[in-house]
């Protein structure tokens, strides 16, 4: 999975899902920043590592497991496969959407 695949696919979460997660998050991956602006609408996603309030770092090819269902967010977290910075009850809002 590329950077631009992820972003795809995260706009694609986005589409009928506004307003569920109402908050600033930023996805950080070695290739780059996914950031989602869901207090506005419709949902705002770049490529820019903007002020978030959720900030959740991992690699791309974990990213994938977890929209393929082959890894569950919670185990990705106690893993170490998925690190949380900020708020967590964004990140367990955002965890519903998968």
């Amino acid at each position: 999975m590329t950077l631009t695949d992820a972003t795809v696919k995260i706009k694609g979460m986005a589409v009928g899902n506004e307003g569920k997660v109402n908050a600033k998050i930023n996805f950080q991956f070695p290739e780059g920043t996914i950031h989602l602006d869901d207090t506005v609408s419709p949902t705002s996603i770049s490529n820019e590592n903007k002020e978030a309030d959720c900030t959740i770092k991992m690699s791309l090819d974990n990213y994938g497991k977890m929209l393929d269902g082959k890894l569950n967010p919670m185990m990705a977290f106690m893993a170490g496969k998925m690190k949380i910075e900020g708020d967590k009850g964004v990140a367990m809002k955002l965890a519903s959407l998968f």
